[in-house]
């Protein structure tokens, strides 16, 4: 019997082994396929308490309502798969919706939005043991880098660790660096090419082997220096989507900066999130049928 997102609740607190066993049962894939581009969705914000699309602080908070835009997202051909945390990826393992999907956890989400330790980013998400345990196919990371701020320090030694333990597992990780600082208070990214090129410098040394890391990246403030940026490493990589703003202009100039970008040799697709889920004019599937269509 297919599972219907309002039978959630009354699976979870009857039959919480119901988890595990989608999990077995779940068809998997390679993670490049034939064509060796990826396009994946990502939805692992909420467990950093980052809810807010534009100006709707919420957006993302009900859940219902994620979950019938990524479950939509999925549907769509040419999506390869999710980015999300364990709530959201077991919500849609019960849907069925992960079948010969690329199945990608979220490791550290301690970094909360907003907190006064934020650069402190801990990983209280998967652990290499889960992803490997669950059959996933990959992990992600969050890695921002605040010379001021020494819990930056902490979060590039347990991301060192995470990789190590990754690949062992012979399992890919994604990491998303940036170098960030406080600005009223508030973290920021720094786009610049500048600091874009050194944080994959960092980025891409982490860790006793390289085989198994995957970068991801946004484009930089000046789109046409990202192949300049491409050129600091040899990993393969993906691009982020990122806050791209809330009209649909800002969209169409986020694609065409996409597009630039995926001709670079090391860049192999898109990891894109709430420009998808909630894009300016409200139609998840065109917007996400664009993306698809600049791979």
């Amino acid at each position: 019997m297919t599972t219907r997102i309002s039978d959630l609740p009354t699976l979870r607190a009857r039959h919480p082994e119901a988890v595990a066993e989608a999990a077995a049962r779940r068809a998997r894939r390679p993670l490049l396929g034939a064509g060796g581009r990826l396009m994946i969705i990502a939805a692992d914000h909420p467990a950093r308490g980052a809810l807010a699309v534009g100006d709707r602080q919420l957006a993302m908070a009900n859940r219902v309502d994620l979950l019938e835009r990524v479950v939509l997202a999925l549907s769509r051909p040419g999506v390869d798969g999710v980015l999300a945390t364990a709530d959201i990826l077991e919500d849609l393992l019960l849907l069925g919706a992960l079948e010969g999907k690329v199945v990608m956890g979220s490791m550290n989400r301690g970094g909360i939005a907003g907190a006064a330790f934020e650069m402190d980013d801990r990983f209280t998400g998967y652990r290499p043991q889960d992803i490997a345990r669950l059959r996933f196919d990959a992990g992600k990371l969050l890695l921002r880098i605040d010379y001021a701020d020494p819990g930056s320090l902490t979060t590039l030694e347990t991301t060192a660790r995470a990789i190590d333990a990754m690949a062992e597992r012979e399992l890919p990780t994604f990491v998303e660096p940036f170098l960030s600082r406080r600005i009223d208070g508030k973290v920021r990214n720094d786009l610049s090419p500048a600091a874009v090129t050194r944080s994959v410098a960092i980025a891409s040394g982490l860790g006793g082997t390289s085989a198994y890391t995957w970068l991801k990246l946004p484009v930089t403030d000046d789109p046409d220096a990202m192949a300049r940026v491409c050129e600091t490493s040899t990993l393969p990589t993906v691009l982020l989507g990122g806050d791209i703003g809330t009209t649909v202009q800002a969209q169409e100039a986020a694609y065409e900066k996409w597009r630039k970008a995926l001709r670079l040799p090391t860049v192999h697709g898109l990891v894109v999130g709430r420009s998808l889920l909630y894009p300016a004019d409200g139609d998840v599937a065109a917007a996400v049928d664009t993306a698809v269509g600049l791979l």
